[in-house]
């Protein structure tokens, strides 16, 4: 297995094989095989999810000296020059710390060049949203204006604080967070190629904390790879490595709640505390675990929705136990452990807020 991070290594250098984002993908797929592209595009939507990956597919393919269709053939010099990293022409700049007006004018007056080698030269730029006031007026008028070589393709997660000004003149696309499935099926085919032997139970675990991120999930199988490079990686080892809390432990507290005992809820808490259990990602995985519940409690025929990946057993108890919980027993368990959670972080006493959270929702009547 080689050592490269493998977001890099694993990184699509075709349409065909960028995961997720269908919506984005067939669109842009069909501008450029009509043609029809636009001089400026915002990618907007949740870290790790293509915007930058699929830019750089984009200013290949139209770049392309011998395109079929949409597709580049990662052949043509043209292409060797992107994928390589060599090509002046396609320019990748990170607004976050290339935020003023200076940088802004240098790409102005850069832009005014024909492309040396490329048919288009391409900016992109990352993180636009961070931009200075003086550098996104300055940017704009570079829109309004650009030469018919020029293509701007402006990735964001927070679209909300680019200046209308300048969105109006993209073509917007949104990036939503990868499905589950999506992240668990390709991190399956990169362990395939690479050679190993993961637990479907481990994969679940790395995409589900990855929050829809390809990138972190890709990041995270690429830290569990380097620290166990030559055994079977199983559940229990991921869960050790990213700090995840063992579900048994929120099943057994929401039990303890249920049967209303204060002191054996304290004890089980602390008892735990001592093992090194980590309390800000208990509480989060207690939230989580109770808002399964409540959603249940509502429609147990949701479980296929909130519950997707976890094992028969599980399921089955998280069923059981929102049958025994009133609804309003679990809005207020879960409204009070959210403000513990807010708590805890200034608590001189960190667990303190969780004990009196679990006090006053187990003394609910």
């Amino acid at each position: 297995m080689t050592n490269l991070v493998l977001y890099r290594k694993y990184r699509p250098q075709t349409f065909k094989d960028f995961f997720g984002q269908e919506h984005v993908v067939k669109t842009i797929m069909n501008e450029i095989s009509s043609g029809m592209i636009a001089h400026a595009y915002l990618f907007s939507g949740h870290r790790g999810t293509g915007k930058t990956t699929l830019a750089r597919l984009f200013a290949k393919a139209i770049n392309c000296q011998n395109r079929k269709g949409a597709e580049p053939c990662n052949k043509c010099p043209s292409c060797l020059e992107i994928n390589s990293g060599r090509a002046v022409d396609l320019i990748e700049i990170d607004a976050a710390s290339n935020r003023g007006i200076d940088e802004i004018r240098s790409i102005r007056e850069g832009i005014k060049f024909a492309p040396s080698f490329l048919k288009y030269k391409v900016l992109i730029l990352d993180e636009a949203h961070q931009l200075s006031k003086d550098a996104a007026n300055a940017l704009l008028k570079i829109l309004e204006e650009p030469p018919s070589y020029a293509i701007f393709i402006l990735a964001t997660t927070e679209a909300h604080k680019m200046i209308p000004t300048i969105a109006s003149r993209c073509q917007r696309f949104d990036f939503y967070k990868l499905a589950f499935n999506e992240v668990v099926e390709k991190l399956s085919n990169i362990c395939k190629t690479e050679g190993v032997d993961v637990e479907k139970e481990a994969l679940n675990l790395i995409a589900a904390a990855s929050e829809g991120s390809m990138r972190d999930a890709e990041g995270t199988l690429s830290q569990v790879l380097s620290f166990l490079p030559d055994t079977k990686i199983k559940a229990e080892d991921i869960q050790a490595l990213l700090g995840l809390i063992d579900t048994k432990v929120v099943v057994d507290m929401s039990e303890l709640i249920l049967e209303k005992d204060k002191a054996k809820a304290l004890k089980f808490l602390s008892d735990n505390v001592e093992k090194g259990l980590d309390l800000d990602e208990f509480t989060k995985s207690l939230i989580d675990y109770l808002r399964k519940i409540l959603i249940l409690k509502i429609d147990s025929d949701l479980i296929d929705t909130v519950m997707p990946v976890e094992t028969k057993e599980l399921r089955e108890t998280a069923l059981k136990q929102a049958e025994r919980f009133t609804e309003n027993d679990l809005k207020k368990t879960l409204n009070l452990l959210i403000e513990a959670e807010n708590k805890s972080k200034y608590a001189s006493i960190q667990q303190l807020p969780l004990e009196l959270a679990l006090i006053e929702s187990i003394g609910i009547e």
